[in-house]
């Protein structure tokens, strides 16, 4: 499969209000991509738009919750029928949920599953014909270091993760012959709004919610931009799996070397 080509291309992107959506819209605008901006916080959308506009780039914003399954089933049907010049679609909106499994309701676990893995499924399969009708266009799916290995306490977005990554494996396979390229995207500590926006099991004690969100903004260093700068150069090469950070490589390699084992010591810390 060719390099993906950029230029005169249009991106949609979700999760494009801050963090790694907002850096991948900067950076594929300087690719000479036109953009589709989705995102649930209209403020900040806009004013990234805004912000990309002043590049002499087109961008169009819509606003939506994708963990509602009927709003993201119909964004994706709108973006499908006003946007059919779509070349590439990153689904890079995701949410995180601490607590063990026995501290989290289903209704919080399913909240997580909503947008990091059914709305991923529900914006893919409504923009496939999209992508197929352009042979060479280019799907990313952010997963996270944690669709790689499960750590006790992110029971849901680690399977949100992992299905992920399934997803696309699945789909690289089933694609290839349309040249539709897949990437999957296994970020490690990366320096978001992720933690001060994530939600607690309503059954973690409040002492317990403090200690582990200081500690997970801790282990999120790897500046944005950095990390889009990777996607848009694993994107240009067709890579099928992107790991972004030592914080993501490392446990990659642990996990390869002991796959039924790597998680006795990440037990003991509870």
């Amino acid at each position: 499969m060719e390099a993906y080509d950029f230029a005169g291309g249009t991106a949609a992107v979700t999760g494009a209000a801050s963090g790694i959506g907002e850096a991948l819209a900067h950076a594929l605008a300087a690719r000479g991509s036109d953009l589709v901006l989705v995102d649930r916080d209209a403020v900040r959308l806009e004013a990234v738009a805004e912000s990309v506009r002043r590049s002499g780039r087109k961008v169009a914003t819509y606003v939506v919750d994708l963990a509602d399954d009927a709003a993201a089933q119909a964004i994706g049907a709108t973006l499908a029928a006003e946007h059919p010049e779509i070349t590439l679609l990153v689904n890079n909106a995701g949410v995180a949920l601490g607590g063990r499994f026995d501290q989290v309701t289903l209704e919080e676990f399913d909240w997580v599953l909503a947008i990091n893995f059914r709305a991923v499924v529900r914006l893919t399969h409504a923009l496939l014909p999209v992508l197929t009708a352009h042979p060479g266009a280019h799907l990313v799916n952010v997963s996270s270091i944690f669709g790689i290995l499960a750590p006790p306490g992110q029971a849901a977005y680690a399977a949100s993760k992992f299905a992920v990554r399934g997803f696309s494996e699945a789909l690289r396979a089933e694609l290839a012959a349309d040249g539709v390229g897949v990437t999957v995207v296994h970020p490690g500590g990366i320096r978001t709004r992720i933690a001060e926006s994530a939600r607690m099991g309503s059954g973690v004690d409040p002492e317990e919610i403090a200690r582990g969100k200081e500690q997970f903004a801790k282990l999120l260093r790897i500046p944005p931009e950095k990390a889009a700068a990777l996607i848009v150069a694993a994107v240009e090469k067709r890579r099928p799996r992107l790991l972004i950070g030592a914080s993501a490589k490392i446990p990659d390699i642990l996990v390869r070397l002991f796959p039924g084992g790597y998680s006795k010591p990440l037990s003991r810390r509870r």
